[in-house]
């Protein structure tokens, strides 16, 4: 299932990677959006070049992207694009930002791809099928217990309001380790079975969709803070487990 689909998903992380690959440790122009985030000139061309290669192949699809918004937006099947997650961590020539790449079926992700184009990391999945990073079967990591866990978070200014933060800290207390501004990065590692929590809040669609499709199918789970599924409504909330055995415990830290 989604076969063809994946095949071209990752062409589209070819090309935008690619793209992307030509301003990074370079100097580039940054100028700030609307809500203070940053973005340069590479988010916008790999975007749009990813939108003219999907209106050729796929033009009954919808499109949802980080910088040029939605199109043909009634459509079943949606692609969702994130040109370069974690621009922050791109501009300040820090390699864990990311290609991110999903298509939503009537709202729900069924195919994500995280792409790190400077290191040549590339984790992909699809409904019904493995996580596969660089080609290869990845697996999460049980069995830990909560006090021994290993958790991300991107974190910094911005992400979390003052109650989530609250919410996070209690999370925080009860983990063995906390990381930050891990971006995108951090679910391939989860996936991988590097590390165990990744909990961030503030997100938009075009930020978790792809996280969820290759987390799932590495064997781990993903939620809003709550336990629902995340899809197209959801609230912003992001928590990613290596072990659902883990979700009753961090979900009573962030009550």
């Amino acid at each position: 299932m989604y076969e063809a689909e994946l095949s071209f998903a990752e062409r589209l992380a070819d090309a935008a990677g690619g793209c992307v690959l030509k301003y990074f440790r370079r100097p580039v122009a940054v100028e700030d959006k609307a809500d203070a985030s940053p973005v340069t000139a590479a988010d916008k061309e790999a975007e749009a070049l990813m939108r003219d290669m999907i209106r050729r192949d796929f033009p009954d699809c919808g499109i949802v992207g980080e910088e040029y918004g939605r199109e043909n937006g009634g459509a079943e099947l949606v692609w969702v694009l994130d040109p370069i997650d974690g621009t922050r961590s791109f501009i300040t020539g820090k390699p864990v930002f990311g290609v991110l790449i999903a298509l939503l079926n009537k709202g729900r992700p069924v195919l994500g791809v995280i792409d790190q184009p400077y290191t040549k990391e590339r984790w992909t999945a699809r409904k019904g099928g493995r996580t596969l990073f660089n080609g290869e079967p990845v697996v999460t990591r049980k069995g830990v217990p909560l006090n021994k866990a290993y958790m991300y978070s991107t974190g910094g200014r911005g992400m979390f309001s003052e109650e989530e933060q609250k919410r996070f800290d209690v999370l925080e207390s009860r983990v063995g380790l906390t990381r930050y501004s891990s971006d995108c990065y951090a679910y391939g590692l989860l996936s991988s079975g590097c590390i165990d929590i990744v909990c961030e809040a503030g997100m938009k669609l075009y930020d978790y969709a792809a996280l969820v499709p290759v987390v799932e199918g590495a064997g781990g789970f993903m939620s809003d803070w709550r336990g629902n599924p995340l899809g197209a409504s959801s609230n912003g909330t992001v928590l990613a487990l290596g072990d659902e055995a883990l979700f009753s415990e961090v979900a009573e830290a962030l009550k």
